[in-house]
């Protein structure tokens, strides 16, 4: 199997390179990679990569992800959301391919608490969540055989996160804010990319299976108790750091004013993909250890 891997320096990109290459041979290119184009804000050479490379499976990891500068930018996030991921989609039909893309909880407002489902209506709040959603659409009215995984909270122990961020601040200060009336579930790259790996060996024998599934991890927490639950981990390590801040105080969204709005109700339900794959999504805090264990 032949699989061109888009956005291999992302936090997920850098994790599917590992759990791609027990499949096949894996081309991985990012936005600077010379030999062949990855740059998702030229389309043409996107495509053109596709054409010289021929993959059986296309894996798109690429995205304009910077939430709040995607409101002052929206040409651009469109270009790398929505235009450039329908090219792939339209060369993936093309050739017979599959292409798995990456989609999010921002094409949903937040509203009430239920877990979001598939089959749910997306109204997005922000650029960043309309473009995700337009990408989705793009790649479903293609025709391709396609995968779609939207997820949430994404974090990795490569490169800046949530996390990463409290033990820093926790470290400089005595009292922290913390959101916490925005919900979900933190979903380590890793996981994503495990469970991408199974999927796509899962398609080659059933191509009926694919479409558009949710896909994070299980449980739910918020800001503020995610972050006193790093902190709390983060005191009992072995290599234990020095933690300030005695008082991580909750704060409501509305205290904290970003460019782009924020869902409340980032629940994601997996039911379809557990069932359809055969998989246990693992707890999010099981990921969080194993995350904090790699950089503490």
């Amino acid at each position: 199997m032949n699989i061109l891997l888009l956005g291999k320096g992302g936090q997920v990109g850098w994790e599917l390179q590992r759990s791609l290459a027990v499949l096949g041979a894996v081309t991985a290119l990012d936005f600077d990679s010379q030999e062949h184009c990855g740059d998702f804000s030229n389309p043409e050479g996107v495509r053109e990569t596709v054409r010289a490379l021929k993959p059986d499976v296309i894996v798109n990891a690429a995205a304009h992800t910077a939430v709040d500068k995607a409101e002052s930018e929206p040409e651009l996030a469109r270009l790398l959301n929505a235009t450039t991921p329908g090219v792939l989609a339209e060369e993936a039909a093309r050739l017979g391919a599959w292409l798995v893309h990456y989609s999010t909880d921002y094409v949903f407002d937040g509203s009430g608490s239920r877990p979001w489902q598939e089959t749910d209506t997306p109204a997005p709040l922000s650029v960043y969540g309309r473009t995700k959603w337009e990408g989705e659409q793009a790649i479903q009215q293609s025709g391709c055989q396609h995968l779609i995984l939207r997820t949430s909270w994404v974090y990795a122990a490569r490169g800046g996160n949530f996390a990463k961020t409290m033990l820093r601040l926790a470290q400089e200060h005595e009292r922290l804010t913390v959101i916490d009336d925005q919900w979900g579930a933190p979903t380590s790259a890793e996981l994503l990319a495990d469970v991408t790996a199974h999927a796509i060996r899962h398609l080659q024998r059933h191509p009926q299976d694919g479409g558009l599934y949710h896909c994070a991890a299980a449980g739910e927490t918020n800001w503020h108790l995610y972050a006193k639950h790093v902190l709390a981990l983060a005191s009992q390590a072995p290599a234990a750091i020095k933690i300030k801040a005695t008082d991580i105080a909750p704060i409501p969204t509305s205290a904290y004013p970003t460019p782009a709005q924020r869902p409340h109700n980032s629940r994601l339900d997996c039911s379809k993909l557990q069932t359809t794959f055969g998989l246990t999504q693992p707890h999010w805090q099981q990921g969080v250890a194993r995350m904090l264990t790699e950089i503490l």
